[in-house]
Parts: structure tokens; C-alpha cells; sequence
């Protein structure tokens, strides 16, 4: 029954967008700030809707029929409230505003969490629903208070992603009527490839690897840098992370050594895909280690180095790899 509704549900709003310019306009993307006013903003009765007009009819029958003037004004006045709460309904989306679309880090196979960020204005908004496929979030926002509202968002591919139309709708306040408007941001996000699981181990270097002076074992440090919660606590430089109000540690220098290789054209009995995901897999994995790394691809090289922008150019050139049918 449920999935007849659906259907029925997806023809009147296919009919919909081809009949009425405005809606069909709203299929494209938009860049940001969008702003939802009464030009966008649509309205259809609730099944309960349906039931409580038929309610209203037949109360409204009743009366006239046994000229029962408090029946009558009974009737009026539900009949009243029901077209109130239309309106209520109607300003809680009115005026609001999505003003940033960001995401957080993703690899294939995992949900993108995609984080929209609204702005109320000088109102209220209660009751919101976002939905997204079969996926719903449900939210109010808080008068003169931006905020940020996450929604998981399948990623089953590596590479950019655009996350297209999402619906805004409430049912404020009385369930009658069902108020919706489409939200489509001109954004797009990268996915990065998928890891591989078991982690394989890390490959040598293109030869031994020297001896390293282990971080707080003596006088010879790199410097500080800012703390990670895998340092272990004798590696706090207590005195000067109090002067900075911040705990940073002693980083010790690498003495010589060579980088891990790692080579798409060395791994010549996966197949593409699976070589972009252990290739991915011992990037993140020399990165936890805090092993310098070199990562070789069909047309570029990066490396060796090591830190943040190193991770995100290997993870992103990884990501923009053709397919193995591209």
C-alpha cells in the first residue's frame, strides 16, 4: 500500500514539475546564498487533511441540516483554525535562508556527512524536515541563531560528488497540510577512494632505513609542533606550552632515511581499483606512522613528504584517477 502511495505520490510530482514553470526551474542548481520565499514554496493538503475536510463537511451537512447554530459555529471555528495553521505553517519556511554547504572528510563505501548551514532570521523555525532520498532529518531552529544541520548522505563511489536536490518540508503545526520547497546548491564534494580492509603492511623504502633519534631521547629536536593524541605525555614540552596555552611536543629529526615507496605500478596483480584502494590504504597508514612517503602514480609523483597537504593531494589524485573502462 505504502509503495502504491509513493508511486502515486512521484506522478503527481513529475505532472507537477511539467505543468508549472516555477517548479521545474528549482530542478537546477543554485548558488548559494537561497533563500526560500513564496515564489517557491509549495502547499498540499496531508491524508489527514483530506480526513478532516471530509470531517468538516459532514459537520458542516449537520448543522445546516438540523439548523444547529452551535453546531454551525463549532464547525466554523475548526474550519478557522484549520486555515490558521496553513499560514503558521507557511511562515516558519518563509525567508529562510541556506547560507553554506560544507562536508567532511569521506572515503567510498561510507556516508558523506553533509552539513547545511541555515539562517533563521528574526523567527522561529519550528518542526523542519530535511529529506534526501529515503533519508530524513528532522530539526528546528532557534530565532537569530545560525546553525549547522547534518545529513548522511550515500558516497558508493570515489570522485566528485554533487548531492542535487534536497527537500525542506514541515507539517507545522496541525498536520493538515504538507508545505515543501527544494533546496538544490550549486556544490560538489570529493570522495575519496575506499580503504582497504585487512590494512596491508606498508612496503619498504628503496633501501634501509637509518637509524632515527627518537623524539625527547636528547637535546637534537626539529622543534615543536602541536600536540596529537597519539603522543605519548614524556614528549610535552610542559613549560612552553603553557606560555602558548596550548600543548605542543618535542618533534625529533629524521637522520637520513628513506621514504616509503608506494607504487600503483608495482602492484600488478590487483586490478585498478583495488590498487587505488591499497594505495590509499598505506598513504593514511604512513601518515599514522608518521613515515615519510612517496607515492607514484601512472602520470604524477608526490613526494616524499609527509603532513596534512601531502595526505590531501595523494588522497585527491587518487580519487581523480580514470577508471579502468574510462
Amino acid at each position: 500500500m505504502s509503495a502504491t502511495v509513493a508511486d502515486l505520490r512521484s506522478r503527481a510530482l513529475a505532472y507537477a514539475e511539467r505543468r508549472l514553470p516555477a517548479l521545474t526551474r528549482l530542478r537546477r542548481s543554485e548558488p548559494l546564498p537561497i533563500r526560500l520565499d513564496r515564489r517557491r514554496i509549495y502547499v498540499l493538503p496531508t491524508g489527514f487533511g483530506f480526513a478532516f475536510a471530509f470531517l468538516m463537511f459532514v459537520m458542516l451537512l449537520g448543522a445546516l441540516n438540523y439548523a444547529n447554530n452551535p453546531a454551525l459555529l463549532l464547525t466554523c471555528l475548526f474550519a478557522a483554525a484549520a486555515g490558521a495553521s496553513l499560514f503558521v505553517g507557511f511562515r516558519a519556511m518563509n525567508g529562510l535562508e541556506l547560507t553554506r554547504v560544507a562536508a567532511d572528510e569521506c572515503h567510498a563505501g561510507t556516508p558523506l556527512a553533509l552539513r547545511l548551514g541555515f539562517t533563521p532570521g528574526s523567527r522561529t523555525r519550528p518542526s523542519l524536515c530535511l529529506r534526501y532520498g529515503n533519508a530524513d532529518r528532522a530539526f528546528a531552529l532557534a530565532r537569530g541563531t545560525a546553525t549547522d544541520v547534518t545529513l548522511a548522505i550515500a558516497a558508493e563511489r570515489r570522485g566528485w560528488l554533487r548531492p542535487g536536490r534536497i527537500r525542506l518540508s514541515t507539517d507545522y503545526p496541525l498536520g493538515l497540510f504538507h508545505i515543501w520547497s527544494w533546496l538544490n546548491p550549486d556544490t560538489e564534494f570529493l570522495v575519496y577512494p575506499a580503504i582497504e580492509s585487512p590494512l596491508p603492511p606498508l612496503p619498504a623504502g628503496d633501501g634501509r632505513e637509518d637509524e632515527r633519534t627518537l623524539a625527547g631521547a636528547g637535546d637534537e629536536h626539529a622543534g615543536l609542533r602541536d600536540y596529537r593524541i597519539t603522543d605519548p605525555p614524556r614528549l610535552i614540552a610542559w613549560k612552553v606550552s603553557a606560555r602558548h596555552d596550548a600543548l605542543l611536543v618535542h618533534d625529533s629529526e629524521r637522520r637520513g632515511g628513506d621514504a616509503l615507496v608506494l607504487d600503483y605500478a608495482k602492484l600488478g596483480r590487483l586490478d585498478h581499483e583495488a590498487r587505488i584502494r591499497r594505495l590509499t590504504a598505506w598513504v593514511l597508514a604512513a601518515e599514522t606512522a608518521q613515515r615519510t612517503y612517496l607515492l607514484n602514480l601512472p602520470a604524477e609523483s608526490f613526494g616524499p613528504a609527509i603532513g596534512t597537504a601531502q595526505r590531501h593531494a595523494c588522497l585527491r589524485a587518487l580519487a581523480l584517477l580514470p577508471s579502468a573502462h574510462g
